[in-house]
């Protein structure tokens, strides 16, 4: 008998487009599907042959908890094709938070992601945030999943992991009860398909929503001021008002505080500012006082300046006397005698020898023009 080929579906090599719904690509391979352990799937398996690994869960607030389980489920082994399942949800409004979030992560190494329904969601976990089509969505977009498998199941039926050709389900290790068992993932534990992932600890869909509702004023507020109604976010009349009103005080709170801002900047500007001027004015003094001492200080160039004008001045009205043997001694009949002041104009004598001699000489040239 000739052997038929694996023809599964293979892992996505290319994150060009989301991963496909299992309706949509559903394995068709004909070739017997032989049980693999644990210890085999670790190996290695035949590249036609991935190992599917299936991981399920409610995934609301799709968050880096539910990206890293499904990249622990995506890598237990070489090769391997992730199925996850999700969990359908009811077409009733979904603006209510759930604090009881369930990461049913059943993953296939060819990684097929389930997501539970919204109907049965509601039924078990109560309600979330996103709804169906919204969290297939955010799955469909892992890079990390191979294939969305819609409406899955709550518990895992044989039939379910035949039809879908799964080898392994991976899942944290806390049990998770439901109606009739204690553990939802016992019997998959019992058969060695169970493999344990870790969860991500301060990370949780609870967590998110507790914040939102702890702060719920402060996002309703934000709300109100990005256009929503108060009958979108279920506000009432008064509340409206209040938040409104809130709004308005933290508006002209922001306004003081940036005018503080403002003002403290402009006193910083003018102070330093003021520094500079006063630098300035304090090296434009310096270099005054400097010229100034530099002009009318005691060695000074106007003393010097003063002292030459003077000196030519008195040059200018004291002429030289010519020597006596001069030729130029004898004065023409025409001139008029000197006045009697132009004693004064002469040079003071520097003794009294000096002035008499002067005075004889001065009368010895009288008698001559006489």
């Amino acid at each position: 008998m000739e052997e038929l080929e694996h023809t599964c579906p293979q892992p996505r090599l290319t994150l060009t487009a989301p991963a496909p719904f299992a309706d949509e690509t559903s394995c068709q391979c004909q070739a017997p599907h032989e049980k693999l352990t644990i210890a085999q799937a670790r190996l290695g398996t035949p590249v036609d042959r991935p190992v599917r690994v299936y991981a399920d869960g409610i995934f609301d607030l799709f968050h880096a908890g539910h990206a890293r389980a499904l990249m622990q489920a995506k890598t237990l082994f070489p090769n391997s094709y992730l199925l996850v399942g999700g969990l359908r949800y009811s077409s009733q409004k979904h603006f209510t938070a759930t604090f009881i979030q369930l990461l049913k992560c059943f993953t296939v190494n060819m990684m097929q992601p389930s997501v539970c329904s919204d109907d049965l969601t509601h039924k078990f976990k109560g309600f979330t945030v996103m709804n169906e089509t919204e969290r297939y969505e955010a799955l469909r977009h892992c890079r990390y999943v191979d294939e969305v498998i819609r409406d899955a199941p709550w518990t895992l039926t044989p039939e379910f992991l035949e039809k879908h050709k799964i080898d392994f389900v991976a899942h944290d290790d806390i049990p998770y009860s439901s109606a009739g068992s204690d553990d939802v993932y016992k019997h998959i534990k019992e058969a060695g398909m169970f493999v344990p992932t870790q969860r991500t600890e301060g990370i949780s869909t609870s967590d998110i929503i507790t914040r939102i509702v702890r702060d719920y004023d402060v996002y309703a507020r934000r709300n109100l001021q990005r256009g929503y109604t108060a009958k979108e976010l279920n506000v009432s009349f008064i509340n409206e008002k209040k938040y409104r009103f809130q709004n308005q005080v933290d508006k002209m709170k922001e306004k003081v505080k940036n005018v503080e801002e403002k003002s403290k900047e402009f006193v910083y500007k003018v102070e330093e500012k003021s520094h500079d001027l006063i630098q300035k004015w304090e090296e434009k003094s310096r270099e005054f006082i400097g010229n100034f001492l530099e002009l009318f200080g005691p060695d000074g160039a106007w003393k010097q300046m003063f002292q030459e004008r003077s000196g030519r001045m008195l040059q200018a009205f004291s002429p030289r006397q010519s020597p006596n043997s001069s030729p130029t001694r004898g004065r023409s009949p025409s001139r008029s005698p000197s006045p009697p002041w132009v004693i004064n104009k002469t040079s003071p004598p520097s003794s009294p020898k000096a002035a008499s001699a002067s005075l004889s000489s001065m009368s010895e040239g009288d008698e001559d023009e006489k």
